[in-house]
């Protein structure tokens, strides 16, 4: 058997595509128009990458993004005074707060400063608690954008067998969640977790999300015949990006379903940013109700 690739590329251009309507439609109506603040801690290189890639994409569809570079010693109570600024800004219906931030300052102190109806991320506890209820409109942007990709592919989730290869607030946790409401039976595994390979057999859809392949590398002899591959690590290998699968051809011919590196998972992240920024602006106004969660 030979595997179908998952092209994000494909979903996060319709997500795009009916971003750009919506905010096209708000703007026609006169009613507002959507406002991403961004906030960059020092000078690492490829946070700044990740930061302009997403002012890129907000202007793309016409939402408008306030950048903010901050000095690498800026104090957390100055950036948390920034962070309240911007709460209180009424032009201002998104924030995001690239991470990492530096080791001197407590990232859940500065995310949770974040008003929730802004937290385009949904880390906040608020969002998170909110997820985890079952009731969360702001959800975390990769494993919503990892949603969506199943959802485009028509892949069923009902009673799968899942194991998600991360436990971080951003991407495992609130993603075992999102499958686990879709009745899903799902394991998360991490470094302390024991005889892992037997567990990876074990299951039909697997996300690896350990980003660094020093660390660990997803072969084809780890997975059963017709698994569900959804690769959502990135790192680099003599130069160029690669994801936590080892080998994607010889992956590809023993999964139903598989994301490559780049052009699976990553598209989807940003799409979700500007899916999320877009729903932020909608709570603001009662006269426009955009359904930016199904593709």
């Amino acid at each position: 058997m030979t595997g179908s690739t998952i092209d994000g590329n494909i979903v996060a251009s319709v997500i795009k595509s009916r971003v750009k309507k919506d905010v096209e439609n708000m703007k026609s109506k006169g009613l507002l128009i959507p406002s991403l603040a961004t906030i960059l801690v020092g000078n690492d290189p490829a946070s700044a990458i990740y930061v302009k890639n997403k002012q890129k994409a907000a202007a793309d569809v016409g939402i408008s993004t306030k950048d903010h570079k901050m000095a690498s010693n800026i104090s957390q109570k100055e950036l948390i005074e920034l962070i309240m600024k911007l709460n209180n800004d009424p032009d201002v219906h998104g924030i995001l707060v690239q991470l990492p931030l530096p080791e001197a300052i407590n990232e859940a102190n500065v995310i949770n400063t974040i008003s929730p109806s802004k937290d385009v991320d949904g880390l906040t506890q608020t969002n998170a608690g909110m997820l985890f209820n079952g009731r969360a409109t702001l959800v975390p942007c990769t494993p919503l954008g990892i949603m969506q990709l199943l959802d485009y592919y028509k892949i069923e989730l009902e009673s799968i067998d899942a194991i998600v290869l991360n436990r971080s607030n951003l991407v495992g946790k609130p993603l075992a969640i999102l499958l686990l409401q879709r009745n899903a039976s799902v394991m998360v595994c991490h470094s302390k977790s024991k005889n892992l390979v037997d567990k990876i057999k074990s299951a039909e859809l697997i996300v690896t999300a350990v980003g660094s392949r020093k660390r660990f590398a997803l072969n084809s002899s780890m997975v059963k015949d017709g698994a569900i591959i959804i690769d959502v690590g990135i790192s680099r290998l003599m130069g160029r990006p690669v994801g936590d699968v080892e080998d994607f051809e010889s992956m590809k011919e023993k999964a139903s379903w598989i994301t490559p590196v780049p052009g699976g998972v990553g598209p989807m992240t940003i799409a979700m940013l500007l899916s999320n920024t877009m729903l932020a602006a909608s709570q603001t106004t009662a006269n426009t109700q955009p359904n930016m969660t199904k593709v």
